[in-house]
């Protein structure tokens, strides 16, 4: 049993929330809240399916958290153990991920990997994703891993890629000069840029580039 009960700030309204492990019970809403944070041009098929769900809560079910309000499940995070090598850095999602089903899970991986981050965009101004993140940077301690990694996606990259690299971009974003709806929200969660990985997923606006970024555990360094 793990639950995290907290308040999050409506403005200056406080509202209860609680994060807790997600099971095959929430599914639907899960299926739900995929749909609702990345609309098209994000790919329909890269939406959470049930086998995957399964997955998550039978494989490592620490690495599966999800966010309510009033009773109501808004959002979600996934992770999976691996071994990452710093010096082959360049993956990309569906490899690590196998696909999102996390069949490759490794129990005594050093590195816990973000698979997805999502809120339903009604509550996105709570700041429940950067509660989600912290939650799992409990686990990564918890657990005596490394670091916690992900790969970042880009949406402000389209807009500017034909007057800019994607690590021209990333520099912007990182200097105050640009922001990018993923890549500050990360910034702010703690998280640093390890480097930009092209073709990392089917993504328009990023133009397939993703920033990977990590959260270092401080007790191993």
């Amino acid at each position: 049993m793990y639950i995290k009960k907290l308040y999050v700030f409506d403005g200056d309204l406080p509202v209860e929330a609680a994060i807790r492990r997600y099971t095959m019970s929430d599914c639907e809403a899960m299926i739900r809240i995929q749909r609702e944070s990345f609309p098209p041009p994000f790919p329909p098929e890269l939406w959470w399916n049930e086998a995957q769900l399964r997955n998550h809560v039978s494989l490592f079910p620490e690495g599966a958290l999800c966010v309510e309000i009033g009773g109501e499940l808004v959002g979600s995070i996934t992770g999976l153990r691996v071994n990452f090598d710093p010096e082959h850095a360049e993956h990309n999602w569906q490899e690590i991920t196998d696909h999102g089903s996390i069949r490759n899970h490794i129990p005594d991986g050093d590195t816990l990997y973000i698979v997805d981050v999502c809120i339903s965009p009604a509550y996105r101004k709570l700041g429940l994703g950067k509660w989600l993140m912290q939650s799992m940077y409990e686990v990564v301690v918890q657990l005596g891993m490394k670091r916690l990694l992900g790969g970042g996606r880009m949406p402000g990259y389209h807009r500017c890629a034909s007057e800019m690299t994607a690590a021209e971009y990333v520099g912007a974003v990182v200097s105050g000069e640009r922001k990018d709806p993923v890549i500050s929200f990360l910034l702010r969660c703690g998280r640093t840029p390890v480097q930009v990985v092209p073709d990392y997923l089917e993504d328009e606006e990023s133009c397939n580039y993703a920033l990977l970024m990590e959260w270092r555990n401080p007790f191993l360094i």
